[in-house]
């Protein structure tokens, strides 16, 4: 620093701002404000994922009953499939007939009471 720039009257930092217009400081705490803004967003937010997650968890506890419901159907589609493989032989359509007391030509039916219980 020179003396020349203490004698002028220049001042080396600069003095805080006066209010201008004669206004009032201001009672707001911007800050605060922000603050509690960005709470009130961040629980809003989290707030719109709580119908979806809820939507999501018995979906999943449909989908653990739907798989047992899963297995006992395939459960019957190899049952089926056996039944479909035992009555593929050539003598099935004849077994079949013979079930329900139908005799092929030539034959005569009988029936014999008293050998059973």
């Amino acid at each position: 620093m020179t003396t020349r720039t203490q004698s002028a009257g220049y001042r080396l930092r600069p003095t805080p701002r006066s209010r201008s217009r004669g206004r009032p400081a201001s009672r707001v705490h911007w800050d605060k404000v922000g603050r509690v803004t960005l709470v009130i967003v961040l629980f809003l937010v989290l707030a719109s994922y709580v119908g979806p997650g809820l939507k999501f968890f018995d979906a999943w506890r449909d989908s653990r009953s739907e798989h047992a419901s899963l297995a006992q159907l395939r459960e019957v589609n190899a049952q089926l499939k056996q039944r479909i493989a035992s009555l593929d032989g050539s003598d099935a359509a004849e077994r079949a007939a013979r079930k329900q007391g139908l005799v092929m030509l030539g034959e005569r039916p009988y029936t014999i009471h008293g050998l059973g219980h």
